[in-house]
């Protein structure tokens, strides 16, 4: 498939309540799947199962990912579309994470991310287990990368992704205000220089906290803004094409004029 149709749930979240959070995943999965241009790919923001309700984790965290795995499982399936499954609040033997899975239209899992850069404003590293690899994937033939939120301050990981062949960088956020400025130059910035499509979801809304940016934003290998929504609840689409990443890297050879013997990437 030379294109793709992409969905992103700019969703609000509850703040620690898997359930009510859960209800409102599928009921964003099923009005974007029943858009008139249906989507090949949907993505849903970070955490969206629990919010930065992190004190709490050992309580509401989704033990092994199960009752997530379950629903994207589900809906993957029902509707036939590759899924981006934001991330949760996932709770392992060893601690808790934040994951994210990636599912096929069959509902099968073909790609888990964890967290790899903890977020110490929001004292993620007091309750979440760092992540211990940034490898890629591949969907429908197409080289990916899954990053989350703070992740993308750190361009070392995606440019190792695109060195391996990812033609996308997928991205998962809670990222709030005021940083909104830094999120958006963050991922144009990552869409230039590795000469990839950018495809982030970020969340809606408020905890007691924060106030988050929304502007979920679709990115093309030029830095060209496809998509993008604003700070409501939104269904954010836009589409793909892979042809233009070959011409982009094509036309400015970055990759090939690296000069690796002056610096390790």
């Amino acid at each position: 498939m030379p294109s793709y149709q992409i969905a992103l749930c700019q969703m609000d979240i509850r703040f620690g309540d898997p359930v009510l959070n859960q209800k409102k995943v599928r009921g964003f999965f099923e009005q974007a799947a029943s858009l008139d241009k249906k989507p090949d790919i949907i993505i849903f923001p970070e955490l969206w199962n629990t919010g930065y309700d992190l004190t709490r984790l050992d309580d509401i965290a989704d033990p092994e990912g199960k009752q997530t795995k379950e629903l994207l499982s589900e809906l993957s399936r029902q509707h036939q579309v590759y899924t981006i499954g934001g991330s949760v609040a996932e709770k392992r033997e060893t601690g808790t994470f934040n994951a994210s899975f990636v599912f096929s239209p069959e509902g099968e899992i073909i790609h888990t991310y964890r967290k790899a850069h903890l977020f110490r404003l929001m004292e993620e590293e007091k309750y979440l287990l760092p992540g211990e690899s940034l490898a890629g994937f591949t969907l429908d033939g197409m080289p990916a990368l899954l990053q989350i939120c703070y992740d993308i301050r750190f361009p070392e990981g995606i440019r190792s992704g695109a060195l391996a062949g990812a033609e996308v960088l997928f991205v998962a956020a809670e990222w709030p205000h005021p940083r909104l400025a830094h999120w958006r130059q963050l991922l144009i910035a990552r869409a230039i220089e590795n000469q990839m499509y950018v495809v982030a979801c970020n969340r809606a809304g408020t905890d007691p906290r924060n106030t988050f940016c929304g502007h979920s934003m679709i990115i093309d290998p030029w830095g060209e803004v496809i998509a993008e929504g604003e700070e409501e609840e939104a269904i954010v689409t836009g589409e793909i094409d892979r042809a233009l990443v070959s011409e982009v890297r094509g036309r400015i050879p970055v990759f090939s004029d690296r000069r690796t013997d002056l610096y390790m990437l």
